[in-house]
C-alpha cells in the first residue's frame, strides 16, 4: 500500500455525508465486537488445539467475507470496490492466514487472549460507540438548527406577507372609511410596520444563509473530521490489540515466529488513513451545496429588496445595530478564547497518541468534542451579530455614531402608564416595558427598538415630570388625526320621569364626574348616543380611542334630588309629632350591620333623621327603628305643613357618563336597589396617598399635592377615577395619582 504525504478528510471531500460516514463508522466499531468474539471463542478452541483452529479461522473467513464490502467502502458507495478489500481487512486476512498454521495453541495462551485481548475490545468498542452517537447527536442538532433557521426564514416571511397583507388592507380602507384621516393615519403607521418588517426580513435572509454557509464548510466538516478521527483512533487501538494478540502468540509458539512477524509486519503497515482513504474513494459523489437565499416580495405588496431607509427605518436599524455592536466585541474575544481551549486541548490529544503524556485518550476525544459544542454556540451568536451590524452598516453606515441611546431596563407596570413613542397605555402584570433608568423614557416591550436614541442623559424628578409631559403630548399628537377638533361633540338633552328623591352619595360622585350641565326634563326616552363619547383626560395625557368607554344614563346627585325641609336644617326647630317627614320604600332593603333596619319594598316609613351627605336616614318602621340606604326611600312632605320653595323642587335631568354601563336595556323583573355608600363606623376606613401633584379640573374634583393622604370612598371601576374624601367631601381623583396605603 502507497504512502501519502497528505490524507484528505471526510469533511473536505464528502462534505454533507455525514449520515452513511456515521454508519460506516458504526460498522467499524460493531466489529471489534466480533474481533472480541472472535479472540473469547478463539481462547476456548485454543484448548481444543489445532482441529478447532482450522474451523475458527475458516468461520471468520467466511465473516469477512460478508462484511468485505461495507468494512471497506460502507453500506451504499458511489462505486463498487470489486475484489479491493481496505487495508485493516487485509491485515486482517494474513491474520487468519497465519491462524490456519497455528495448531498448537494451549491453556495458558487461551487465557491470555481473554484477558489482555477480548475484555480490552469490549470496554473500547462501548467507549468507541458512546462517543459516535454524540457526533450522531450532534450532527443531528446541527441539521435542526439549520432546519430551524430555514423554519425561522419562513415564520419571518409569513409575517411580512402578513404585514404587507394589513397595509393593503389599511389601504384599502382609506378609500371607504368615512374618518379619511384617521384611516391615512393607521395605512401609514402600517407602512412604517411593514418596512421594519421587510428590513427584519432582509436581515433574517443573510442571516440564514450565512448559518448555511458555516453548516457546510466548518459545522458539518468539523463534526465529519472529528468522526474520521475517531475511527481512525478505533483502528490504532485495535492495531494495538493486534499487536500484543500477535507478540502472545510469538512468545507462545516459537515454531510459528517466522509467520507471526509476516503478520507484524502487515499489522504495522495498516496505517489509520487508509481505511478513510478507500472509503473516501468509493464513495466521492457530485456534491452541490444549496443556493443562496434571496428576498421574495410579498404576492400582495410588490418590493424590491433594497433595504428601507427612511427617517422611521433608520430609527429601527439604529436599534437593531447598537444592540448587535453591543455584543459583538464580547463576542468575538468569547470565541477567541474557547478556540484558544479547544486548541490547547487537541494539543494534549496529540501528546496523549504520542505517548509523551499519559492520559485517558478517550476522556480527551470526549472534552474536546464538548468545547467544539461549546465554541459553536458562541460563534453562531458572533456570525449572527456580525451579519446584522454589516448589514445595516451596508445599507445606511453606522448610524450609532452621535446616538444617545437610552438606557432601557426591562419593567412591570403596576400603575397606569402610557407609551411615550405610541401614546398606548401600560398597565398590568403581563404588560411588560421598559423604563429608561436615565430619563424616564417608558414604552411597550413592542415599541423598544422605534424610539429615537435621543436619551438627554440623566435628569431630576422635576426634570423627568417635564419631559414626560413633553413626550406624552407628542405621542397624542401622533394618535390625533389631522383636522380632529379638540372639543367633544354637543350631547343631546335627555329626560327622565321622577322616580326616587335620592341617590347614594357613592353614586352622586359618579354623577358629578360624568355631568356636563343640566338636561331638560321631558319624558323618559332612550337616549340616542352621541357622536364622539365624552370623556376627561386620564392623568398622564388625554384619554386614546382604546380608553374611552360606552355612554349610559346616570342619575344626578342626592342634593340634586331632596328640598330641604322646614325644620331640616341644623339649627332649626325640632320637627313636632303632627309634621312628621314620611316616606315610602322603593325596594327591599335587607339589615347588614349594627343600627341598620330591613324593610320591605312599598312599606311607609317615618323619617327621624334625614340624609345629613353619608348617603343612609334613620326611619321608623312600625315598632322598629335603624337606618336605610337614602336612596331607597321616596320622601314626601309632610302633610301638616305647607310646601316651601327652596330653589330645588323639580328633579333635575339624568345626564351622561362615560362608565361601561349600557343604556336602553330591558328592566329586570324583579327591582333591585342601587349601590349603597358604606357607612361610616361600618368597616374599617381605607386611605390614599397622592403619588403626584393634581390640579382639579372642574366642581366635582379634587386637587391633590404630592403625598396628600386621603380617605378612599371607591377605588377605580374601570373608568380610570377614583372616589376620596377631603375635608369631609367626597371628589373624584385619577386613579394613576393615587396608591392605596
Amino acid at each position: 500500500m502507497a504512502e501519502v504525504d497528505v490524507a484528505p478528510t471526510f469533511g473536505s471531500e464528502l462534505k454533507d455525508g455525514f449520515k452513511p460516514a456515521s454508519a460506516w463508522a458504526a460498522n467499524g466499531i460493531s466489529w471489534l465486537d466480533d474481533i472480541q468474539a472472535f479472540y473469547r471463542e478463539r481462547s476456548a478452541i485454543e484448548k481444543e488445539y489445532s482441529t478447532k483452529l482450522n474451523a475458527l479461522a475458516k468461520k471468520y473467513f467466511e465473516k469477512k467475507t460478508r462484511k468485505s464490502a461495507s468494512l471497506s467502502v460502507g453500506d451504499s458507495p458511489t462505486m463498487t470496490p470489486g475484489s479491493l478489500e481496505s487495508a485493516s481487512l487485509t491485515t486482517w486476512t494474513t491474520h487468519l492466514t497465519t491462524l490456519e498454521a497455528r495448531a498448537d495453541e494451549h491453556e495458558r495462551y487461551g487465557n491470555d487472549l481473554v484477558t489482555k485481548v477480548a475484555e480490552p475490545l469490549k470496554q473500547i468498542a462501548t467507549r468507541f460507540e458512546d462517543v459516535r452517537k454524540r457526533h450522531a447527536e450532534y450532527a443531528e442538532k446541527l441539521e435542526k438548527e439549520r432546519e430551524s433557521s430555514y423554519a425561522d426564514l419562513r415564520k419571518v416571511k409569513a409575517k411580512y406577507d402578513a404585514t404587507c397583507q394589513e397595509v393593503e388592507s389599511k389601504r384599502k380602507k382609506t378609500e371607504s372609511a368615512f374618518d379619511k384621516a384617521k384611516a391615512q393615519s393607521a395605512f401609514q403607521q402600517q407602512t412604517l410596520e411593514m418596512n421594519n418588517m421587510k428590513n427584519t426580513y432582509i436581515i433574517a435572509v443573510n442571516v440564514t444563509n450565512k448559518h448555511k454557509e458555516k453548516y457546510y464548510h466548518e459545522y458539518l466538516p468539523e463534526v465529519m473530521d472529528s468522526l474520521q478521527d475517531l475511527s481512525e483512533f478505533r483502528t490504532l487501538r485495535l492495531n494495538g490489540l493486534w499487536s500484543l494478540a500477535a507478540q502472545l502468540e510469538g512468545t507462545l509458539l516459537q515454531q510459528s515466529t517466522g509467520q507471526v512477524e509476516r503478520l507484524s509486519q502487515e499489522i504495522t503497515r495498516n496505517q489509520p488513513h487508509l481505511d478513510s482513504m478507500m472509503y473516501i474513494t468509493h464513495n466521492m459523489g457530485g456534491f452541490q451545496e444549496p443556493p443562496d437565499k434571496v428576498f421574495e416580495p410579498s404576492p400582495v405588496w410588490h418590493d424590491d429588496d433594497a433595504m428601507v431607509v427612511d427617517e422611521p427605518a433608520k430609527i429601527f436599524l439604529r436599534n437593531v445595530l447598537n444592540k448587535s455592536k453591543s455584543q459583538l466585541g464580547d463576542l468575538r474575544r468569547e470565541v477567541d478564547r474557547k478556540r484558544r481551549e479547544v486548541e490547547s486541548m487537541k494539543r494534549v490529544k496529540q501528546k496523549i497518541r504520542d505517548g509523551t503524556e499519559n492520559k485517558d485518550e478517550i476522556a480527551a476525544v470526549s472534552q474536546v468534542f464538548a468545547m467544539q459544542e461549546e465554541l459553536h454556540q458562541v460563534d453562531r451568536k458572533r456570525l449572527t451579530s456580525e451579519v446584522e451590524t454589516s448589514t445595516i452598516t451596508s445599507a445606511v453606515g453606522d448610524v450609532t455614531l452621535g446616538a444617545k441611546s437610552h438606557n432601557f431596563k426591562s419593567q412591570t407596570f403596576k400603575i397606569p402608564t402610557n407609551c411615550d413613542l405610541c401614546g398606548e397605555r401600560i398597565w398590568g402584570l403581563s404588560a411588560k416595558g421598559f423604563d429608561c433608568r436615565d430619563c424616564g423614557y417608558t414604552c411597550h416591550s413592542k415599541c423598544e427598538m422605534k424610539v429615537p436614541a435621543e436619551c438627554p442623559g440623566e435628569q431630576s424628578k422635576e426634570e423627568r415630570k417635564k419631559l414626560k409631559q413633553e413626550r406624552q403630548e407628542a405621542a397624542n399628537a401622533l394618535l390625533k388625526p389631522a383636522g380632529t377638533p379638540d372639543h367633544v361633540a354637543e350631547l343631546p338633552n335627555l329626560s327622565r320621569t321622577n322616580t326616587m328623591n335620592s341617590l347614594s352619595s357613592g353614586y352622586a360622585a359618579s354623577a358629578q364626574r360624568s355631568m356636563t350641565g343640566p338636561l331638560s326634563p321631558a319624558e323618559d326616552t332612550t337616549p340616542e348616543l352621541p357622536a364622539a363619547p365624552i370623556s376627561r383626560p386620564t392623568p398622564a395625557s388625554t384619554l386614546t380611542a382604546s380608553t374611552l368607554r360606552k355612554n349610559r344614563v346616570v342619575a344626578p346627585p342626592p342634593s340634586e334630588y331632596i328640598s330641604e325641609l322646614p325644620g331640616s336644617a341644623p339649627n332649626g326647630p325640632p320637627v313636632s309629632r303632627t309634621s312628621e317627614q314620611k316616606g315610602k320604600m322603593m325596594y327591599t332593603f335587607e339589615a347588614g350591620g349594627d343600627g341598620e333596619v330591613s324593610v320591605p319594598e312599598g312599606r311607609e316609613v317615618v323619617v327621624l333623621e334625614p340624609d345629613t351627605g353619608s348617603g343612609w336616614v334613620k326611619v321608623r318602621a312600625g315598632y322598629k327603628e335603624g337606618l336605610v340606604p337614602a336612596s331607597y326611600i321616596e320622601v314626601s312632605a309632610p302633610s301638616a305643613l305647607a310646601p316651601q320653595h327652596t330653589g330645588q323642587s323639580a328633579r333635575p335631568a339624568s345626564t351622561y357618563s362615560n362608565s361601561g354601563s349600557s343604556i336602553g336595556t330591558t328592566a329586570p323583573a324583579k327591582k333591585k336597589g342601587p349601590a349603597v355608600a358604606p357607612r361610616r363606623g361600618a368597616k374599617k376606613l381605607r386611605y390614599a396617598e397622592a403619588l403626584y401633584e393634581y390640579t382639579a379640573q372642574s366642581d366635582s374634583e379634587h386637587s391633590m399635592a404630592e403625598g396628600e393622604r386621603f380617605v378612599l370612598i371607591k377605588e377605580d371601576q374601570g373608568d380610570g377615577w377614583a372616589d376620596v374624601e377631603k375635608g369631609g367631601v367626597t371628589k373624584s381623583v385619577p386613579a394613576s395619582y393615587i396608591q392605596v396605603v
